[in-house]
């Protein structure tokens, strides 16, 4: 069991047969009377987001993931396909269950979470390198403030990018809020 004031960012709990992940935490106390917990969370399964609210006291089942390295293979309309490099045995998941599925590249490795043998979702880490695919050239002299360009990243993705990257160049992306973070 873990108390609902132990819930942060990340972790990971079962409720009515369901199992979230905490996305933010918020503890609210007014006055008088007992604190309010607001927590927004994942549902692992389902892939939606909620609201939840718990006063304070309140306990929750605590769920331990497992977490295994797989080979991204390649992701259709409804889900990507992993493969463990010892055994080969292949999962799926869902798209709906993996926040920035953009990001996977074919043949890198990522981090499943795994709940009695269910892969649930992906640990995406927090930056990844990729190329600049398609950008517009820089305009000379326009650089006395920040001024950004948009660009295409090697999975089609696109994003805002300063005037100085060009074609071919490697930048950093953060994986969270989808923007660029430096060149690499």
């Amino acid at each position: 069991m873990i108390s609902v004031t132990d819930l942060r960012a990340g972790t990971t709990f079962q409720e009515d047969n369901e199992l979230f992940q905490v996305i933010s935490y918020e503890h609210i106390k007014m006055g008088r009377g007992s604190a309010n917990i607001k927590v927004k969370v994942r549902n692992l399964r389902s892939g939606s987001v909620i609201e939840k609210g718990y006063t304070n006291g309140a306990n929750v089942d605590s769920i331990r993931l497992d977490n295994q390295e797989m080979q991204f293979l390649y992701k259709d309309d409804e889900a990507a396909s992993f493969m463990d490099p010892q055994t080969f045995e292949q999962k799926e998941i869902p798209l709906k269950n993996i926040p920035g599925y953009e990001f996977l590249l074919e043949g890198d490795n990522y981090t499943l979470q795994f709940y009695d043998n269910e892969p649930l979702g992906i640990m995406l880490p927090p930056k990844i390198t990729m190329k600049i695919k398609e950008t517009a050239p820089g305009v000379k002299g326009n650089s006395a403030s920040n001024v950004y360009k948009d660009a295409i990243l090697e999975n089609g993705m696109s994003i805002r990018v300063p005037l100085f990257i060009q074609e071919g160049d490697q930048v950093v992306v953060d994986t969270r809020d989808r923007s660029y973070t430096k060149r690499a």
